[in-house]
């Protein structure tokens, strides 16, 4: 007789149902049907048109992002939202770290609400140079304006650009104008050697300012200061106040040495409270009227004009440096005069000067 059979447990283990698969096919097949189909740069554009917020951040992802195939698409549909743009006030802001840009935006952003204004703030966040990533936060530090109809806030992440400006916050403005935004804030990452670049796509530059940090001029590049259509110092209250107008008095002071600007507009200095909402009304009167001034003179096309030239010359300039660094053969020649520099037998100068010669265009 067979032991195995003889011997019993009070174990009794049954057979298993079998599982199902971990992947329902039927699912899969249902959700591919539901899944939407690329727009055409047509829908983009008329859906843009019509205040789609989701289709405009859809649009500005396509331009931010690095993909070939994006960027033919996002410049499709700039070029398509190129004749309905142009028609908004832009508006660059900057200012020291600390200074209150978030809370001056947001404060400036929901009284223009109030006056009927349509808002876009494109605000850039500092981008990590070891991560590359980006908190992005700004939504969460403008509360009041981010659930505000007629606001739009883009966060977008500097990615070390220079200027402290997002790579495409150019195109973005247009496709913001083609929405029907009138009003477009630009928001600097704070100031620095390169932030300057923001001048070159607005048409009114207000640097923030604070008083009762040591030496009011000290840390700030007279470059920026030179190009401020307005110095506003915020934080302009309680027991800061007698310090802000002294501080005024030092900026006003500051700004007489400077040669006349071309715009024939006379740069302000004045005070804010962007928490208590003082002055805010006077930032806006004062970007009225230098609209006013430098469209008389024709001074504010003659700039829109001369940006779109700057434009134009620093794309084919890192077109040519994208396909300059991306030959195969020039890849080679550098590596080689690298170690030349490296180990002493070449100048950087001359090293740059044999290798532009070698590969001349």
């Amino acid at each position: 007789m067979n032991k195995k059979q003889d011997f019993k447990s009070a174990l009794n283990v049954m057979d298993g149902i079998e599982q199902p698969g971990q992947i329902n096919a039927d699912a899969v097949k249902k959700l591919k049907s539901k899944r939407p189909q690329a727009l055409s740069t047509n829908e983009f554009v008329h859906d843009i048109r019509s205040g789609n917020r989701t289709i405009l951040s859809k649009a500005i992802t396509l331009i931010e992002s690095s993909l070939h195939s994006h960027q033919h698409k996002a410049q499709e549909i700039i070029n398509s939202c190129l004749p309905f743009s142009g028609k908004s006030i832009r508006i660059g802001i900057t200012g020291v770290p600390g200074v209150g840009k978030s809370t001056f935006i947001e404060a400036l952003g929901m009284y223009l609400t109030t006056q009927g204004h349509k808002v876009a703030v494109l605000a850039i966040d500092p981008s990590s140079t070891r991560s590359k990533g980006s908190i992005l936060g700004d939504k969460t530090r403008m509360e009041e304006l981010a659930v505000n109809p007629l606001a739009y806030i883009r966060p977008s992440p500097s990615a070390g650009s220079l200027g402290g400006v997002a790579r495409k916050t150019r195109e973005t403005i247009i496709l913001c104008e083609a929405a029907g935004f009138d009003v477009i804030l630009v928001e600097t990452v704070g100031v620095g050697q390169s932030e300057t670049t923001v001048r070159s796509m607005v048409d009114f530059f207000l640097l923030l300012m604070l008083a009762g940090a040591g030496d009011e001029l000290q840390g700030i590049k007279r470059g920026i200061m030179e190009m401020a259509d307005a110095i506003f110092i915020n934080k302009a209250d309680g027991d800061n106040v007698n310090k802000a107008k002294a501080a005024r008095i030092e900026y006003k002071n500051a700004l007489h040495l400077f040669p006349p600007a071309e715009s024939g507009w006379n740069p302000v200095v004045d005070l804010c409270s962007a928490q208590s909402r003082m002055g805010i009304e006077t930032v806006w009167t004062y970007i009225g009227n230098f609209t006013e001034t430098t469209k008389s003179n024709g001074f504010f096309e003659q700039q829109r004009k001369q940006q779109f030239r700057q434009v134009l010359t620093e794309t084919i300039d890192q077109a040519l440096k994208r396909d300059y660094y991306g030959r195969k053969d020039i890849a080679q020649s550098l590596a080689h005069y690298e170690k030349e520099v490296l180990a002493g037998n070449l100048s950087p100068y001359t090293a740059a000067s044999m290798l532009l010669e070698k590969h001349k265009p």
